[in-house]
């Protein structure tokens, strides 16, 4: 296909913040693009077609796969973007909210990614773009089970990606570090906190607040995210911006006790 004519790209969690960037430069680049939204919003967004989807949901992410398709015939690029915070001590959370978080940003992905799969096999090709994050590179101290489920993204996609590039299908992880976005309104705060931990995990917050405030542009990431989906031979993961690149490089040729000390300074935690 031309540059004018890319295919049919869906986007999930694309009401806000680095999935309607990425939607809205998809569609410069020359996609059709779905985009996904928990409520109903206006049917086109800047030539973005916006659906009702929640991915925690078989019969939601079924329905939306078969609307996709019966609109626009195939589907060669999944983006899935949609996810959810979690701020607090890993021992402060209950399983039941633990499972919450990854129902979204885990098990919602592998939703995603079974619903498309036949059709990209059919076609005989597709790209699959999973958001994941630094942290899913380094510890997060307070931020535990959100980094575990980007963690579990990065072994989910480098191994499906092997399962498939045999049926022309491609897996590939973009890595974003601090972006400006309205992350916080989709973080919720632990459910059973406990009184040892206010004071840090209050730091936290304030660190996390600092962090989002100096961030990066979400558009940083959507253009990653067009060079991901577009790449003819695609590498296994992108960095997104200045910070995930760096942290990347830490993570994999600084000594452990080096990155450990420099990790616990920057989150103001005691030697």
């Amino acid at each position: 296909m031309s540059k004018t004519e890319r295919g049919i790209a869906l986007v999930t969690g694309a009401s806000s913040g680095i999935g309607l960037a990425t939607a809205r430069a998809l569609r410069r680049d020359g996609y059709r693009v779905f985009g996904t939204s928990r409520k109903r919003m206006a049917e086109t967004e800047q030539g973005v077609t916006m659906l009702v989807c929640d991915v925690t949901d078989d019969a939601s992410v079924q329905a939306l796969v078969d609307d996709v398709v019966d609109r626009a015939g195939r589907i060669d690029l999944l983006v899935n973007n949609a996810g959810i915070g979690l701020l607090g001590g890993a021992e402060e959370s209950s399983p039941t909210q633990a499972k919450a978080l990854f129902d979204v940003n885990v098990f919602g992905v592998l939703r995603m990614t079974n619903a498309v799969l036949p059709i990209m096999r059919r076609q005989g090709n597709g790209r699959i773009v999973n958001l994941g994050s630094l942290v899913g590179l380094i510890p997060a101290p307070f931020n535990a089970l959100y980094s575990s489920s980007k963690h579990a993204i990065e072994g989910y996609s480098e191994s499906l990606d092997h399962e498939v590039r045999t049926q022309g299908i491609r897996v590939v992880l973009v890595e974003p570090g601090g972006i400006r976005t309205s992350f916080e309104d989709n973080l919720t705060r632990a459910d059973r906190p406990l009184p040892v931990y206010d004071a840090v995990r209050t730091a936290a917050e304030v660190l996390m607040r600092q962090i989002i405030e100096k961030g990066e542009a979400p558009e940083i990431v959507a253009d990653t995210v067009v060079k991901a989906a577009n790449a003819v031979v695609p590498k296994r993961r992108y960095t997104a911006g200045k910070v995930a690149a760096q942290v990347r490089f830490m993570r994999r040729f600084m000594p452990e006790a080096f990155v450990d000390r420099n990790l616990r300074k920057y989150n103001g935690l005691p030697g």
